[in-house]
């Protein structure tokens, strides 16, 4: 029964953590279509990167004992593709000093978990020392992750506008650290549960402040669709006038 249980939570974990990993899908459409990174940091996807590597190579038998976490394997497997992705996309259209701070990020990440890993392997002959290793670093890859979305807090209580942090990034973030924190404690494993205690709060906090701030949102972009009618009204006047007074001196 307990294990079914845990696979059960894993299973809702797993889908939990598809949804935070797909969320900004969303963010990046725009991108793409405004063809310009805005004001949106790359600093939370090349954190989640990094939490996907440490955790797919914990969850892997060589970490872990046999196949006890694949649960946690797949679903970062899936999270490490993902994430490149996203990566890759605010690479192609970041402006030129942003493209560096990508770079540099990205490359210190690639690398770091590379050396995490054959430290591990050649450091350690058993699978606790391993877990030890890995779990410590990847639980605070994990709270840093859960806790990324926060460098733009101080925007949005500045700016009272929640443009920039995305709403299904926090939701997501919240439903999937409660969900491994449960998975976590049903495997006796801390260093699955642990940083999920972390989590779990900063995405409540995240969507308090969501709601707080979101009308002004939605004010704003209303703000901006009645700009855009107005600009487009007086154009269309501007054209108009022209045709009027040809007429005018026609009829003369």
């Amino acid at each position: 029964m307990g294990d079914r249980l845990r696979l059960a939570v894993g299973i809702m974990g797993n889908a939990a953590s598809m949804l935070l990993y797909a969320a900004p899908i969303l963010t990046f459409s725009r991108v793409m279509r405004k063809r310009s990174t805005e004001e949106f940091s790359c600093i939370p996807y090349t954190i989640a990167l990094l939490n996907c590597f440490l955790y797919t190579w914990y969850g892997l038998p060589v970490v872990s004992n046999g196949w006890e976490n694949v649960p946690v394997v797949t679903i970062n497997g899936l999270g490490i593709l993902l994430e490149l992705s996203f990566v890759f996309i605010y690479f192609c259209f970041a402006p030129a000093n942003a493209k560096k701070k990508v770079a540099m990020l990205t490359t210190s990440v690639i690398l770091g978990f590379c050396v995490i890993a054959l430290l591990s392997v050649f450091a350690f002959h058993d699978h606790s020392h391993r877990k030890i290793l890995v779990g410590t670093i990847g639980l605070i890859a994990s709270v840093a992750m859960y806790g990324s979305p926060l460098v733009v807090v101080k925007q949005v209580i500045q700016t009272k506008s929640v443009e920039f942090m995305p709403f299904y990034l926090s939701l997501f973030s919240f439903l999937a650290s409660s969900l491994w924190m449960t998975y976590g404690l049903l495997s006796h494993d801390l260093f699955l549960a642990s940083p999920n205690l972390v989590g779990s709060p900063l995405g409540i906090f995240q969507l308090l402040l969501y709601c707080k701030y979101r009308k002004n949102g939605f004010m704003e972009e209303a703000l901006k669709r009645d700009a855009a009618k107005g600009w487009r009204k007086s154009e269309a006047t501007d054209v108009e006038k022209p045709k009027e007074q040809l007429h005018a001196a026609s009829a003369q």
